[in-house]
């Protein structure tokens, strides 16, 4: 089939797990265009652009993919908290220059090679797109479970009008879909009307990390800290006051020892090395990298990023669930707390069990063969 795949720009936790989403479908010999936004298009053109064929050149029967860059949003962070005023006005200011900005894909790129259906992470170029052409839409995202699952009140209660406002602006973002994946490491029941077209699928993890050789938890001499903020400086002496255990910090940019902190320049292969071979995992609460420790059974000290419900929710779930800490501020006395509890948070997270994205796989294989059916196209032209 030819397939318009959205990936929205903002982070990069949706491209790297649309990277192993393409990668199946070219390998199943799809005609894939990409449009992406932001570092998630560095990122996927590097992946993709130099290593398989494009479009227009590849072989009857052979899997191609385009990668084609859009202008998205903007998101702003003060100080680890969302800054939801600057990020409205931001891209209210910039919508007029967006809409101008993507003509030349939407009509060169996308209108004359004719796709014919879409799959959108959380992306809403492609979404809309397949709206105005009557396309079948395929929704691949963690987002969609606030709003098409049952939450524990517990968890809604935690900051009931973050959860509020978070599940209106998902609900609006990508409605009528013809179908939904959903990718969690936590399964809360899906709403009953929602049944039909809803599938929840474990984390989907990049190849790295399922060819990952974990340790035994037991085994481990250090923990893992990935931090994005730069401007917390309170982090190093926090963690130098925890002085019997080791603790190898990503995200600062930085490459040093500061006493039982070793910092370290980003690798994707070094990444993957230390959290496999990590005691446990502290972060904050984004999605990707808690699916990763969590289907390597690694415990995680969870500090969601205020004012980010998304993050609550999953740092929420890691407590509930009993994988390990759900704090608001990395200090050292729930840090003693969670090193001291370690091998109680690692018998439980060795628990849940991987596919090796099994499910996700069979779900697109079952879904795309829907949309082309005769029968499937006759109903969306009906409905439209």
């Amino acid at each position: 089939m030819r397939i318009l795949y959205g990936v929205v720009g903002e982070g990069m936790g949706h491209a790297t797990r649309s990277k192993t989403s393409l990668e199946y479908l070219v390998s199943r010999g799809h005609h894939v265009k990409v449009v992406v936004s932001n570092r998630a298009y560095g990122f996927l053109d590097k992946a993709f652009t130099s290593s398989f064929p494009r479009t227009s050149e590849a072989r009857e029967g052979q899997g191609a993919i385009d990668i084609i860059e859009i202008r998205g949003l903007i998101m702003h962070y003060v100080e680890g908290a969302f800054d939801e005023a600057r990020s409205v006005l931001t891209n209210v200011l910039r919508v007029p220059g967006l809409l101008a900005e993507n003509v030349g894909a939407y009509y060169d790129d996308v209108v004359r090679w004719k796709p014919q259906c879409v799959i959108s992470d959380f992306d809403s170029f492609a979404y809309l797109f397949a709206k105005v052409h009557g396309l079948p839409i395929l929704s691949i995202d963690n987002q969609q479970i606030m709003q098409r699952c049952e939450l524990p009140e517990a968890a809604k209660n935690e900051d009931l009008s973050s959860f509020r406002a978070t599940k209106a602006f998902v609900k609006a973002k990508l409605p009528g879909c013809d179908k939904y994946v959903i990718t969690s490491f936590f399964y809360p029941p899906v709403r009953e009307k929602y049944l039909d077209k809803t599938v929840l699928v474990p984390p989907i993890l990049r190849k790295s990390i399922l060819d990952a050789k974990p340790i035994p938890v037991a085994d481990a001499k250090h923990y893992l800290v990935y931090q994005t903020s730069t401007s917390d400086s309170s982090l190093i002496p926090t963690l130098n006051s925890i002085a019997d255990q080791k603790f190898v910090v990503y995200g600062l940019n930085r490459d040093e020892q500061l006493g039982n902190c070793t910092l370290k320049p980003f690798s994707e292969a070094g990444f993957v090395h230390d959290l496999a071979t990590s005691r446990g995992v502290l972060s904050n609460g984004g999605y990707s990298l808690l699916g990763e420790a969590v289907s390597l059974h690694r415990p995680v000290f969870s500090v969601p990023v205020r004012n980010q419900y998304e993050q609550l929710l999953n740092a929420w779930y890691v407590r509930e669930l009993g994988y390990g800490m759900f704090e608001e501020h990395i200090e050292a006395a729930p840090l003693r707390a969670f090193v001291q509890r370690t091998p109680e948070f690692a018998a439980k997270v060795a628990t849940f069990h991987h596919d090796s994205n099994q499910k996700l796989f069979s779900t697109l294989d079952s879904t795309l063969e829907e949309f082309e059916t005769d029968t499937f196209h006759r109903e969306v032209r009906r409905k439209g």
